[in-house]
């Protein structure tokens, strides 16, 4: 890299321009006095000056982060220069951007470090660079990894320049959004320093410091109700631990910050340890009720008795289909987990004829009952058929502008598939987000005398009302009449 050491490196800035006198072309980056002294830099963006000749605009530093022009005293244009020259220099180490004069406003910048030393900013920091094609930025640290990954974020949108593009780096001035940052950490600073020896209220924790006592007590009541309960099934929903919080013991729901730390949900219903073991059944109670085994396995532990089902209903309309397409991309097992059996999903044997082995990843799927695991096992099978069956012909329907609940309709189109069944795409959005779906048009649709009894029943699938087409819509298209089969 640059032959040059950054570390007795001092670049005097002596370009400054009075904001009052003259702003910088748009987009421009700058280097930025603020009238309280301070530094930093952004992007202009400027908008006119109003009828007594001052500027109105702003320096944009990243999403929801700009500095008003009426904060500015002066600014320094940034991305004009290409130090390289004077970086592959072992002597040099300080460098002027602009002329040195007795009336020239001047600022001097040092104290620079490499990431690569494994010298990181400080969360939030905002900073000066020197990238490594010569040139000058500045951006904000957005740590992804503490202490190991980040960005230099500078513009909207997280326009950001990574690790592998900066030289070195110094800081500049703090601001609002890095003293968030700083009172943060001495925040969780603090937390942490009362969690070391957090106090104990002996009324509220009377059985003792460990949960597992308070779920079994609950569980003992829920049995006289639920004889099938067990501590698998109540955790199944959030579960409640003891945990240290503003330094004392409480009962609450525990989750990890974005700085790795916990989180706490204190539990606020009551002020004993039997009145807690009250709300653990309340709260679990709904959990337990959905696991009845009676109801949940009432066809017996054997997957396929329920697949097979499933795979009935499939048969009926996807013709085409056979079982072992089907169990080749998906398949489901019975498993034990923490000593109840439950409906799981596993993909990473998919295709394989071998047993699963424990180290083999899966998800427990969240049925109540048998009908609600052959309903899930039905749709993936419905899926898994049509991306199976290739497309052969596709008809786009025409439409103007049609909002459906707040978003707009973007795509609906008929295809005819090689089988010479039917499915419809339908996609809509809004400016942030959208979504698509894709429906199979069952053969009972096509078994109607007429067209318009066609639509009827399409209608019970795709009704007008969620996907934006109605009945008047689809019969006045004389061309999807004919790519349906209906002369």
């Amino acid at each position: 890299m640059f032959k040059c050491n950054y570390r007795k490196l001092i670049l005097s800035f002596n370009e400054f321009h009075n904001v009052a006198d003259e702003v910088p072309e748009d987009c421009q980056f700058c280097l930025l006095e603020l009238k309280d002294g301070r530094y930093t830099a952004g992007i202009w963006n400027g908008n006119n000056y109003d009828k007594n000749g001052t500027p109105s605009g702003e320096f944009i530093r990243g999403t929801a982060d700009a500095v008003a022009v009426s904060e500015v005293s002066k600014w320094h244009p940034l991305d004009c220069y290409d130090m390289t020259n004077c970086l592959n220099d072992e002597e040099i180490n300080f460098i002027n951007l602009g002329p040195e004069g007795e009336e020239i406003h001047s600022v001097i910048m040092k104290d620079f470090k490499s990431l690569e030393d494994g010298d990181f900013p400080k969360s939030e920091q905002y900073c000066l660079l020197i990238l490594k094609n010569g040139h000058l930025s500045a951006g904000r640290w957005d740590e992804w990894t503490k202490g190991k990954d980040g960005t230099f974020v500078y513009a909207p949108a997280l326009a950001c320049h990574s690790m592998k593009t900066v030289w070195a780096w110094t800081s500049l001035s703090s601001d609002d959004f890095f003293e968030a940052e700083e009172e943060s950490e001495r925040e969780r600073n603090r937390e942490e320093e009362l969690n070391r020896n957090p106090s104990v209220d002996q009324e509220l924790f009377k059985y003792g410091t460990d949960i597992e006592v308070y779920y079994e007590k609950a569980l003992e009541r829920l049995k006289k109700e639920y004889p099938w309960a067990t501590v698998t099934q109540m955790k199944k929903v959030t579960p409640y631990a003891i945990a240290p919080c503003h330094g004392k013991l409480v009962f609450g729901q525990v989750s990890k910050s974005y700085y790795g730390t916990d989180i706490v949900t204190p539990w606020t219903g009551g002020s004993g340890a039997d009145d807690f073991i009250s709300f653990l059944c309340e709260y679990t109670k709904t959990a337990v009720q959905n696991s009845n085994p009676a109801e949940k396995f009432k066809y017996g532990t054997d997957i396929n008795v329920y697949l097979d089902k499933a795979y009935e209903k499939v048969k009926k309309d996807y013709r085409w289909v056979d079982r072992k397409m089907l169990d080749e991309a998906c398949r489901y097992a019975i498993r034990e987990v923490g000593g109840d059996l439950e409906f799981a999903e596993s993909r990473n044997n998919a295709g394989s004829d071998s047993a699963e082995t424990e180290n083999d990843s899966f998800t427990v799927l969240d049925c109540s009952s048998a009908e609600r695991f052959i309903e899930i096992a039905v749709y993936e099978y419905q899926g898994i058929a049509l991306r199976a069956n290739p497309v052969v012909a596709e008809y786009p329907v025409a439409f103007g502008h049609i909002e459906i609940h707040g978003w707009n309709l973007e795509k609906y189109v008929f295809a005819k598939l090689k089988t010479g069944d039917y499915k419809v795409t339908v996609q809509a959005g809004d400016r942030v987000t959208g979504g698509t779906r894709v429906f199979f048009i069952t053969p009972d649709c096509f078994e109607a005398g007429t067209y318009e009894e066609f639509l009827d029943r399409y209608l019970e699938i795709v009704p007008a009302s969620s996907f934006g087409l109605s009945k008047e819509d689809l019969l006045s298209d004389t061309k999807l009449k004919e790519f349906l089969g209906y002369q």
